[in-house]
């Protein structure tokens, strides 16, 4: 009776399980069943379909209701020839990149990500677009600028700058222009031709210094809704370095002062090498907390070098992390040369601060070198002045290509190397104290 019972029992278990199995499989059959909604079409209609899928469609006759990246509406001209237009930006950024040479490692990057998010329907420089997602993974929050402070840190050499200290001003007069823009700023805004706050003027005013980390971190902290247009200029001025500085050098020289020869004054030891980075950044902490996170990674990449115990770290910031992170800077950057944010009139007063704010501080640098000569010392290259800049290491570099253009044995770069990275130091600190008085 109790062998009965159990077999009873175990068959009305397995039916059970079979019936419970039964009903799961059709309920996710049922949930998993899609209605078709494909029409057969003919084979004019497919056609006809393929060719209003087409860019070029999306050209000539522009979807009313397309949005920007940013869910807003646009312009039939920014979704149709502006478009076309940035395009051809585009490879005229790529012109200058390959043929002309001009900084290549950024150009490139930004001119195609330029191309690409202009590219109609695709939205690949939208929020889900691989474009938008490197924007907001690196640029939005402020990572990409800190990992790229850490590569140049590790990149410079502080020899030439404390081997001959007074280069220093060099680099500080260059950020003039930076102060001076945020004046300009102020001035569009009262005369109505502009309508920028006091925290977007001092971000644009970066511009000045021509260093892209430094424009994005501020820009992220006062104006994160110009941040694109800020990016997008200050790197496009980084590149033109060898443009726009050489007229502004010999305009403000003669020929005896463009041939000036300058001679390393000291050899700079180890531990000199090893303490300024601690002291910079010591000093940074005590005066001003709010530039520590640039001239913080800055002074890590440098020390990590300078120790001489960490090759293997110190090797991945030159190379593999630096690298890495400019392409997705680069590309980041580029997403903001869509046509409807940047052939719009903010960003052209934009540009327009950029290129006069730049000009101020190479101008600067080169005058304060000429006033320096007025006292007794070692002669400086007023070419040099305009390395304090802190395009690092293009400006430099610039310095050096035009003095041996008037003497080829005039050997000018690791002169140049003093104030260009006194020019990184000054850009941080002021944006440091920007941030502090209008944050």
């Amino acid at each position: 009776m109790k062998i009965f019972i159990l077999k009873l029992l175990a068959l009305m278990l397995f039916s059970f399980g079979a019936l419970h199995a039964n009903s799961a499989a059709v309920g996710e059959a049922s949930s998993t069943h899609k209605e078709e909604t494909y029409e057969s079409q003919s084979f004019t209609e497919m056609v006809g379909g393929f060719l209003q899928s087409t860019g070029v469609n999306a050209v000539l006759n522009p979807d009313p209701n397309e949005l920007s990246s940013h869910g807003k509406p646009m312009s039939n001209f920014h979704k149709s020839w502006g478009r076309v237009l940035m395009i051809f930006v585009t490879f005229f950024l790529f012109w200058l990149a390959i043929r002309k040479g001009f900084e290549p490692l950024l150009l490139l990057p930004i001119a195609f990500g330029g191309l690409l998010a202009n590219i109609p329907i695709a939205g690949i420089a939208g929020e889900h677009g691989f474009l938008g997602v490197i924007y907001n993974m690196g640029l939005a929050n402020e990572m990409f600028p800190i990992l790229i402070f850490m590569g140049v840190g590790a990149m410079t050499d502080f020899g030439p700058l404390l081997s001959n200290p007074k280069t220093a001003l060099l680099g500080g007069a260059a950020q003039f222009g930076i102060f001076g823009t945020l004046v300009g700023a102020v001035a569009l805004t009262q005369y109505g031709f502009a309508d920028f706050t006091l925290q977007q003027a001092s971000a644009i005013s970066i511009i000045g210094g021509a260093d892209g980390p430094t424009s994005i971190f501020i820009a992220t902290k006062l104006a994160p809704e110009l941040l694109g247009a800020i990016a997008v200029a200050s790197y496009s001025y980084m590149a033109m370095v060898p443009i726009i500085q050489p007229p502004i050098m010999r305009a403000l020289t003669t020929e005896a002062e463009r041939k000036i020869k300058m001679t390393t004054l000291r050899h700079v030891s180890r531990l000199e090498k090893l303490v300024f980075p601690v002291m910079v950044l010591s000093l940074a902490i005590m005066v001003l907390p709010a530039a520590t996170p640039l001239i913080g990674a800055f002074m890590f990449g440098n020390f990590l070098k300078e120790s001489g115990v960490v090759e293997r770290l110190n090797d991945t910031l030159q190379n593999s992390l630096i690298n890495t992170v400019t392409i997705f800077l680069g590309l980041g950057v580029g997403s903001k040369l869509a046509a409807n944010e940047f052939l719009v009139p903010d960003t052209m007063f934009i540009m327009a601060l950029g290129i006069i704010a730049f000009s101020v501080g190479t101008a600067s640098g080169v005058i304060m070198a000429k006033v320096m000569n007025m006292f007794p010392g070692h002669k400086v290259n007023p070419l040099i002045g305009s390395a304090g800049v802190s395009a690092v290491p293009m400006a430099a570099r610039v310095s050096n290509k035009v003095g041996m253009e008037y003497d080829r044995t005039n050997m000018l770069l690791m002169h140049a190397m003093g104030p260009n990275v006194a020019g990184v130091i000054g850009s941080a600190v002021a944006a440091g104290v920007l941030i502090s008085l209008f944050q």
